[in-house]
């Protein structure tokens, strides 16, 4: 039993590791998440979760005297009292800036590249979940500090709840304990240092234990087995570097740049609202989509009133999600493709997928500025109706006409692609014919550009990879065979044959004639 145990650690070991830039992203998060834990953990030795109210007597003048919580006050302890306590805060604060920044990156790679399909869907399936578990950290964390932003938020998400009809109040109540505030704090804390990271930490075990099984995906064609880093320890070692260079920018920002300056907020006031108030970039967009929502969008149903202004937005938000969710199935459904797929796509060859993930940035942007509406109208002296109707009309329009521009730019991408595997690079270089023609020659394509460009998906959609398996199942469903012919709807890269015809005069071939 040893034997093999180290027998497979020797393997394991042996793996090659292939070099991309868009690898460092999970390093990076990784690193960010570590970062978390250490200045997590000082902090919350100082940190004091209580609603409880005090007399201010610390260091900072301007607030010697007033009321506020006992959250508030060793926030301001940590930030003028404790040695470093400054420095810990903004490093964790910025620390939690750039890790949803990282798995943004991470989902956009992965899923424009195709690296969520079989046998990859659940490690997709996994990162949306690591995502969102960030999304919950963060925003548990925000309010800890009990000042004057964070209870702006606060109010808002009371707001939100309460428009939930029959179970709103009670909600409330459960989440609050009580009258606002309650005793939120009390009840976000548990959740920001214990639940979010331990689920963190078990879906990030996950998703190593899937990338151990099932491997890394390749890139074409420089990436093939028996090329690249042996996992130990050259590529930890990599790793490991990287993980030290993420912690030394985070700390230089810690540092240098101030953020999260508590005692400029003041404490939270349930009567008060600070002006110009933004939330942290990463639930943006959930702020974005309350705005965008029609002002008195309400009716009464059954004895009670529905509040569309609360109820869309959250159902935008979460269908948004349950489909980033489900795409790796429903392209599966479309393409009934049932192979093994271990060689990521370019996205070009790809159009309709490609299309779609613009689509959803511009949508996920678009909510995301429309948080900044308030401060865009004040910046540009516009008014703030205007801006929310600009948005509003680019929310129902952008998204199509987004899909449809990446489409055709795919599309003649892969046009590109076809004359240069059929023609090789221009030169500049005319030449006359005996027969008084012109040509143009073109310098022929090395190996590796050339097996590059020649990868097409298996089939017309090129959903599939170059090694797939023939697709196989019904082929019945109305819906299905539209969404399909949309997948396979002008799909231009030829198979290898293009290489093959490139290759027949590699000093001319397919020189144009004027």
């Amino acid at each position: 039993m040893r034997r093999d145990v180290r027998t497979d650690l020797a393997a394991l070991a042996a793996r090659r590791v292939h070099l991309r830039w868009s690898t460092l992203f999970g390093v990076i998060a990784f690193a960010c998440f570590l970062v978390l834990g250490v200045t997590g953990a000082l902090l919350a030795v100082r940190y004091t979760p209580s609603s409880d109210l005090v007399t201010y007597d610390g260091p900072y003048g301007p607030l010697r005297g007033a009321t506020v919580t006992e959250a508030y006050a060793s926030t301001m302890l940590i930030s003028f009292e404790v040695t470093g306590g400054l420095l810990l805060r903004q490093t964790h604060h910025w620390a939690a800036l750039v890790m949803p920044a990282a798995m943004v990156v991470q989902l956009l790679v992965t899923f424009f590249t195709g690296g969520f399909r079989t046998p990859r869907r659940l490690a997709w399936v996994l990162l949306v979940a690591a995502f969102v578990l960030v999304l919950l950290a963060g925003w548990s964390g925000y309010a800890l500090p009990d000042d004057m932003l964070s209870g702006t938020g606060l109010r808002i998400v009371e707001g939100v709840v309460l428009g939930i009809p029959v179970v709103g109040t009670w909600l409330a109540g459960l989440l609050f304990g009580g009258p606002f505030p309650g005793r939120i704090i009390e009840n976000l804390y548990p959740v920001h240092v214990v639940v979010a990271p331990a689920l963190l930490l078990l879906v990030l075990a996950l998703r190593a234990a899937l990338a151990v099984r099932h491997g890394q995906p390749r890139h074409p064609p420089t990436l093939r087995p028996g090329l690249g880093l042996r996992l130990w320890p050259d590529a930890a070692l990599r790793a490991a570097g990287m993980t030290g260079l993420t912690t030394a920018v985070l700390l230089l920002l810690g540092a240098t740049s101030t953020i999260s300056p508590v005692w400029s907020y003041g404490p939270a006031s349930g009567g008060d609202v600070g002006a110009g108030s933004q939330p942290d970039w990463y639930t943006g967009f959930l702020d974005g989509a309350l705005r965008l929502v029609p002002a008195g969008w309400e009716t009464v149903w059954g004895g009670y009133t529905v509040t569309f202004a609360v109820l869309v937005p959250l159902a935008v938000v979460g269908g948004y999600f349950l489909l980033l969710v489900a795409y790796p199935y429903v392209e599966a459904w479309v393409e009934q493709d049932r192979a093994v797929h271990d060689e990521l796509d370019r996205p070009r060859n790809v159009p309709a997928r490609t299309g779609i993930g613009v689509a959803g940035m511009l949508f996920y942007g678009i909510l995301w500025g429309a948080a900044s509406a308030d401060v865009v109208a004040t910046a540009f002296s516009v008014s703030f109706e205007s801006v929310i109707t600009t948005l509003q009309v680019a929310l129902v329009v952008g998204p199509p006409l987004a899909f449809e521009v990446t489409r055709r730019v795919s599309l003649g991408l892969q046009r590109t692609d076809r004359e240069r595997l059929a023609h090789g690079h221009e030169t500049g270089r005319i030449v006359r014919m005996p027969d008084g023609g012109y040509v143009e020659v073109h310098r022929p394509l090395d190996a590796a550009e050339r097996e590059r460009l020649a990868v097409a998906g298996a089939g017309a959609g090129g959903v599939g990879a170059a090694t797939a398996t023939p697709r196989s199942g019904p082929r019945g469903g109305a819906l299905r065979r539209a969404l399909a012919r949309v997948f396979e709807a002008g799909h231009v890269v030829p198979a290898r044959s293009a290489a093959r015809a490139g290759a027949l005069e590699p000093g001319r071939g397919g020189a144009d004639r004027r």
